[in-house]
């Protein structure tokens, strides 16, 4: 299959377009600089170019792909312009949108959400994140015509990720102390990068028009993140309320680490056959990358 990669230079686009050409298919990989084209992984065929003067070229080679994968992270406006434009030429092909569970996340400011959704379960969307449902609607909307689908991971997780374990070594080099939010119970679903590769591959292959798949292996709430990461340090731990939480991490971050993302994959499992390799992200507690954002 001839595949465009749109965020191939990415953590998440970069994992799926290297697995894909791991496995056979001709992958392009859109690269805004000759440095980012040296980044994309080995087999991967760099499109110099961007999402924004260059869109109208990237579009033209979409339009002589057999699928198309968007893993690009864009402000919500021009997420909504881009993906039209991408998915007016695929008549008859493939589009596949990568999402984020983060259209779910309950702000629970650190307490437990018995809440769990599977695929098409509904819910009350997060209000920052409206704008990226409403894209996840139009690709699905786009069946009639496109073989569109999106993949919905929960939190990612792997080699040189910036994910929860890394913010909370992080927190150690500003406070002191391994730091979680609340009660430290919140919990959002999470899945290592390969994995979301290999459900994307799935996908691609025996898809169904109009599915939302979801990519979950496993939950970790915060306490147990600070509590694993103040062992390998030896260091305490430290419960923060949302505001201080803001002060260590910013706002943005401070949210998704106060709040519960909870999912269940029952499609992903049963239509497609999915079977993630790695369950528990705290296997990355230790590497000496993150214990030198604890020190930074």
């Amino acid at each position: 299959m001839n595949v465009l990669v749109v965020g191939a230079t990415g953590f998440v686009g970069g994992g799926i377009a290297r697995h894909l050409a791991g496995n056979g298919h001709r992958v392009t990989g859109l690269a805004r600089s000759a440095d980012s084209a040296r980044s994309l992984a080995a087999g991967v065929i760099p499109l110099p170019g961007d999402l924004d003067g260059g869109l109208a070229e990237v579009v033209a080679v979409a339009a002589r792909s057999d699928a198309v994968v968007f893993a690009a992270q864009l402000a919500a406006a021009h997420e909504e312009h881009v993906v039209a434009e991408l998915l007016a030429p695929l008549a008859g092909r493939t589009f596949l949108f990568t999402s984020g569970s983060g259209v779910l996340l309950q702000r629970t400011a650190g307490g437990w959400s018995e809440d769990s959704f599977a695929e098409d379960d509904p819910f009350t969307v997060e209000p920052l994140a409206a704008r990226r449902l409403a894209v996840e609607e139009a690709v699905r909307a786009a069946a009639d015509r496109v073989r569109a689908m999106v993949v919905r991971p929960g939190l990612v997780w792997g080699p040189g990720d910036h994910g929860h374990v890394s913010k909370v070594y992080r927190s150690v080099a500003v406070t002191g102390a391994a730091c979680y939010v609340g009660e430290g119970l919140n919990t959002y679903s999470n899945v290592h990068v390969d994995d979301v590769a290999a459900l994307v591959s799935l996908a691609l292959t025996n898809g169904s028009p109009g599915a939302l798949y979801h990519a979950v292996a496993g939950e970790t709430p915060g306490w147990w993140i600070a509590q694993a990461v103040a062992e390998d340090l030896g260091r305490p731990t430290r419960g923060l309320s949302p505001d201080e939480a803001v002060t260590v991490w910013g706002e943005f971050d401070a949210l998704i680490l106060s709040a519960s993302s909870r999912i269940r994959a029952p499609r992903a499992r049963g239509e497609l056959g999915w079977r993630p390799e790695h369950t528990d992200m705290l296997t990355t507690v230790g590497d000496p990358r993150l214990r030198i954002m604890a020190t930074a």
